[in-house]
């Protein structure tokens, strides 16, 4: 079986991107093709409960798949981190 090759990618972050967008609530959605994530903003003192949808990804499964696994080793990372400065 062949190893997978490891590749190293450049990052380009478009003009106006740098700050990001502010989200504090989250939905995912799943498809016979794809995954959606939403990413929103709850907006404060609304007479309804409302969320403004600030980004939208869509990927496939597999690259859900990947991502779940990159999100979860940054935040384990993140936690040791915050332990290791209590210490």
């Amino acid at each position: 079986m062949a190893e997978e090759q490891k590749k190293e990618y450049k990052v380009i972050l478009p003009e106006g991107m740098e700050a990001g967008a502010y989200a504090n609530a989250v939905s995912v959605h799943f498809n016979n093709n794809e995954c959606v994530i939403d990413m929103a903003y709850t907006i404060p003192n609304s007479k309804e409960p409302t969320l403004k949808i600030v980004s939208r990804i869509n990927m496939t499964h597999r690259t859900a798949e990947s991502f779940l696994k990159v999100l979860s080793n940054a935040l384990l990372d993140w936690k040791n981190k915050q332990e290791t400065q209590k210490n």
